[in-house]
């Protein structure tokens, strides 16, 4: 299996004692802050007394203020092919290069039709041996990095022009959501349209206990892909990220990679992710935040790598926004 077809395979059909599993499309303005977020989720709960549903959201974010909807989908009307990207819920679709949909929030309603070319190979967040196994318990990965989106965005009806807007093809499943997570992606920076970077700290609870923050980092630059994503280093590289920031440094095979991403509280929409074995998260989500990053290797020059508003960030917890507004 190639690389594309192990990156877009539906993994629902295999979920046994709850599950959920989201593809999802990002792209920012190559120029202004602005940005959208449409994303597919199947939502398969532990509890099998409770009803199985597809999730169909969306997030317009610009500088004037973010708009949001999430609209749920019975699950007789999801359908969803066997072997690669090939999704229907209800009246919304999603295939290779095309998504068409709607989702009619309790404020807002938003509708696209959208299509993407280009792009990189599919970029893995974990080692590939880990996708397959059952730790960690939640699994992520770029279908299509770099990819190049057209169409339209229409917001409460009125309609927003996508024309060259850069961002990225995405998928991830698990029997759980981790505990607690910042997760960031660059599709291209300022100085350098060519350079991707995905990243992710986390923290597990083992019962009352916290582990410490792990952080995982992979960054394509030059043409060359280069990973810190060792689980054994991955606890003790440096982090530490809270609302609206976040800061890591990692070290492998003496090279050494530092980032900070910052985000404007108006720039952050908070929304309620369900969880397989039950509860709520809280999903501050943002894909407008600022991102300069770092990278030293020997016998190399430091490479400096800066955006001021293309950056996806996103930090999941148990607590409730402040204000306790959500976008949904």
């Amino acid at each position: 299996m190639d690389a594309l077809e192990f990156a877009r395979r539906p993994r629902v059909s295999a979920a046994r004692g709850g599950h959920y599993e989201s593809w999802f499309l990002r792209a920012n303005h190559p120029k202004e802050p602005r940005a959208f977020w449409i994303r597919y989720t199947l939502f398969v709960p532990a509890d099998e007394s409770e009803p199985r549903l597809g999730e169909l959201w969306a997030i317009y974010f610009s500088g004037a203020g973010s708009i949001s909807a999430q609209q749920d989908i019975a699950w007789h009307d999801c359908r969803v092919g066997a072997d690669g990207l090939d999704l229907q819920f209800g009246g919304s679709s999603l295939k290779p290069g095309e998504a068409k949909g709607s989702a009619q929030g309790s404020r807002h309603r938003l509708e696209w039709n959208l299509r993407w070319r280009g792009g990189a190979e599919p970029l893995l967040l974990l080692p590939r041996p880990l996708y397959e196994r059952g730790f960690p318990k939640a699994k992520a990965l770029v279908t299509r990095p770099l990819a190049q989106f057209d169409g339209e965005i229409a917001v409460d009806g009125e309609c927003i022009a996508i024309e060259d807007w850069r961002g990225s093809e995405n998928h991830n499943w698990g029997s759980r959501h981790t505990d607690s997570y910042a997760w960031g992606q660059v599709c291209g920076f300022d100085n350098d349209a060519a350079a991707f970077l995905e990243c992710a700290s986390a923290r597990l609870k083992f019962g009352p206990v916290w582990s410490p923050v792990m952080t995982l980092a992979v960054l394509r630059v030059n043409g060359e892909t280069i990973a810190f994503n060792s689980l054994g280093r991955s606890w003790r590289q440096k982090a530490h990220y809270e609302p609206g920031s976040w800061n890591f440094v990692c070290e492998e095979s003496g090279a050494k990679l530092a980032a900070v991403l910052r985000a404007q509280g108006q720039d952050i929409v908070a929304l309620r992710y369900r969880n397989p074995p039950g509860g709520i998260k809280t999903c501050l989500n943002t894909k407008i935040a600022s991102c300069e990053l770092s990278l030293e290797r020997p016998g190399l020059a430091p490479l400096r790598l800066q955006s001021a508003h293309g950056a996806a960030f996103e930090i999941l917890t148990d607590a409730p926004p402040a204000g306790g507004v959500y976008g949904n």
